[in-house]
C-alpha cells in the first residue's frame, strides 16, 4: 500500500509529539501542531528562524545551553548518528518544560543529508497538574494568579508531612524560594510584567514537579516547595536544578529578554519541629542565600 504525500502531512500534524525539521544550517523548515501546543510558539513564529537564534533555548540538567553549544541535532547532522536526550525547552510564556527528544537526519531521495528531524515529548505531569488545579479551586486553596496552592494549603500540607513523618518515619524537605530584586523589577517594568514573571516562575515549578512534590505561593514573590521522601543531598540537587532553570529562562517584552533569578533556603523537617520552627529555619537559610549574593541555595 502506497501512502500519498498529503497523508504523511496529515499524520505529522495530528501526532501528539512535537515535530520539526531543519535544513543543514539548522533553519527550521517545518513545525507541527503539537510543537505549537507544547512550546507555545506558532509555526509562523519559528519557521524560517535558525535554532542558533536561541528561540527554544534548550538547556540540560546543569543549565548548559544546547542551542549555542553542544546541540544533539547539529551533532546528528554532522555524524549521521541518531540521538536521544532529556532537555528543558523554553516555553513562549517563559517557563521551562522537560522534554524527551529524539533526533535523526533528514535525507533526499538520493540519500544525501539535507537537514535534521527532532521529535519531542512533554514529560511534565501536565494531566496531574490540571487535576490538582481543579481540586484546589473547589476547596478555595488556589492562588489565582499563579495557579499554585495558596498559603493555607501549604500550611495544611506541611502539617500532613509532619504527621506522616511521625507515624511512618517518611522524611520531607522544604524549599523556601524568593525572586531576587523583585520590587526593583516591578518598579522598572510595571506590575503587569511582574505578574507575568510570577507566572513563569510558578509554571517552571509545576512543569518540573514530580508527583510527590508540591509547590505553592507563600505570598508576594515567595514560594514554598514541599518535597516528600527526600534526603539533604537530593533536596539540594533539586533546588539547584530549579534555580538554574529559572536563571536560564526569560520572558520577551518589546524584543527584550527579561531574566530573573531566585534565592532558596532549604531544610529537612526535624524530630521536634513545629510549623513555626521549620519555616523560620528555612527563612534563615534563604536570608543567608540573599546575603551571599543571591541566585544561590543554602541548606541546613
Amino acid at each position: 500500500m502506497r501512502i500519498e504525500e498529503h497523508c504523511y502531512k496529515k499524520i505529522m500534524e495530528n501526532i501528539h509529539d512535537g515535530l520539526y525539521f531543519v535544513d543543514r544550517d539548522r533553519v527550521i523548515t517545518y513545525w507541527n501542531k503539537a510543537a505549537e501546543k507544547i512550546s507555545g510558539f506558532t509555526a509562523d513564529e519559528v519557521v524560517g528562524k535558525s535554532c542558533s537564534d536561541n528561540i527554544l533555548t534548550h538547556v540540560d540538567r546543569e543549565g548548559n545551553s544546547l542551542c549555542t553549544g553542544i546541540c544533539p541535532l547539529a551533532e546528528t547532522i554532522l555524524d549521521e548518528k541518531p540521538r536521544e536526550a532529556e532537555v528543558y525547552m523554553h516555553h513562549k510564556d517563559g517557563h521551562r518544560i522537560p522534554v524527551s527528544l529524539r533526533v535523526s537526519t533528514l535525507t533526499d531521495s538520493d540519500g544525501n543529508i539535507i537537514g535534521g528531524i527532532e521529535l519531542f515529548t512533554d514529560i511534565s505531569n501536565q494531566a496531574a497538574n490540571e487535576l490538582r488545579v481543579k481540586e484546589l479551586e473547589k476547596l478555595a486553596l488556589l492562588d489565582n494568579l499563579t495557579q499554585l496552592a495558596n498559603r493555607n494549603y501549604i500550611e495544611r500540607e506541611i502539617r500532613n508531612r509532619f504527621e506522616e513523618k511521625k507515624r511512618f518515619n517518611v522524611p520531607f524537605g522544604i524549599l523556601f524560594i524568593d525572586i531576587d530584586h523583585f520590587k526593583k523589577f516591578n518598579d522598572t517594568y510595571g506590575h503587569d510584567v511582574g505578574d507575568d514573571v510570577l507566572k513563569f516562575v510558578a509554571n517552571t515549578f509545576v512543569a518540573n514537579a514530580r508527583p510527590f512534590e508540591l509547590y505553592g505561593r507563600w505570598g508576594g514573590e515567595e514560594f514554598v516547595g514541599i518535597i516528600r521522601n527526600i534526603n539533604a543531598k537530593d533536596l539540594e540537587l533539586l533546588g539547584n536544578r530549579l534555580r538554574s532553570l529559572i536563571e536560564k529562562s526569560y520572558i520577551m517584552r518589546e524584543n527584550e529578554k527579561l531574566y530573573v533569578t531566585i534565592s532558596i533556603g532549604a531544610t529537612l523537617g526535624r524530630e521536634n519541629d513545629t510549623m513555626d520552627s521549620l519555616m523560620k529555619r528555612a527563612d534563615t537559610f534563604l536570608y543567608k542565600s540573599k546575603a551571599a549574593g543571591r541566585n544561590r541555595l543554602t541548606i541546613g
